[in-house]
């Protein structure tokens, strides 16, 4: 198991890859959901004006 880990040397670079892989999948997310909460606002705010 303590082989897996080390990945043969290149642990560092594995495992800083997979974190910065997991960080930007996480920030699609969020800001996904960002936009889609401003659009729905604004078309709450269109549809009151009409």
């Amino acid at each position: 198991m303590k082989e897996f880990f080390a990945m043969g040397g290149y642990a560092f670079f594995v495992w800083t890859s997979y974190g910065i892989v997991a960080f930007v999948m996480i920030a699609n997310v969020f800001v996904a959901k960002m936009k889609c909460k401003r659009i729905f606002k604004e078309l709450r705010e269109l549809s009151e004006e009409a």
